[in-house]
């Protein structure tokens, strides 16, 4: 007591009370550290890896980091390309979601949908034009059994209201897809006329699409 009176007298703190105070300052310290996960916990290995973690974005503009489509203002020139070339290969970003914003644009323009994967696609040729064979499942117990389907374009484009302004194919994950399935799939408007395609061949930092006849190798590429 005597000690802790003297310490008090001349301004000082002991260091059982100095401990007892700083205490909740460490808990609180450690609860921030642990609430945000970039935080070092050794202040000199944050400055270095900021550093060396550094890079540098040449070539890049606003529309590469906000969201392409909301920025760049091409749904009218998504819309005549859909229409001068009927069939389009697109490439959109990892994260997703943007080839939504071009899917509805064509919905209000008065387009049906027909969305297919590409992986359990089968020859897109039998698929989409020809009556075509199914094998279900059967587990290995069941006996096996061959059920026939019709043509999947041709069915969608017998339902349509007579309104209706045609029918898109939309595949994706279209990259699985040979050459020539994807030149198949290009030349198809050309066979049923009021279809266009649309197929996502791969990713990219924003939502762009070329001419599909291009990417197949059924014309010159333009640069």
């Amino acid at each position: 007591m005597a000690t802790a009176a003297n310490c008090l007298r001349h301004g000082t703190v002991p260091v059982s009370t100095n401990l007892q105070h700083q205490q909740p300052r460490r808990n609180n310290c450690m609860v921030n550290m642990a609430g945000n996960r970039n935080m070092r916990l050794m202040g000199g290995y944050g400055k270095a890896s900021n550093k060396s973690r550094m890079t540098t974005c040449a070539g890049r503009n606003t529309s590469d980091f906000i969201g392409g489509d909301l920025v760049r203002f091409d749904l009218g020139q998504w819309l005549s390309d859909v229409e001068e070339h009927k069939a389009l290969a697109v490439y959109s970003p990892h994260e997703g979601g943007y080839e939504g914003r071009y899917l509805n644009r064509l919905t209000y323009q008065g387009y049906y949908f027909l969305v297919l994967s590409a992986r359990g696609l089968g020859d897109p040729e039998t698929t989409l034009t020809k009556v075509h064979p199914v094998c279900p499942a059967h587990l290995g117990k069941q006996p096996i059994a061959r059920w026939y389907f019709p043509p999947e374009v041709d069915y969608r484009l017998a339902a349509l209201p007579p309104k209706a302004k045609g029918l898109v194919v939309w595949i994706i994950e279209a990259k699985v897809l040979s050459k020539a399935e994807l030149q198949f799939l290009a030349l198809l408007p050309t066979l049923r006329p009021k279809v266009r395609v649309i197929a996502e061949c791969g990713n990219w930092r924003r939502f762009m699409w070329k001419p599909l006849k291009e990417i197949s190798g059924l014309t010159e590429i333009k640069e």
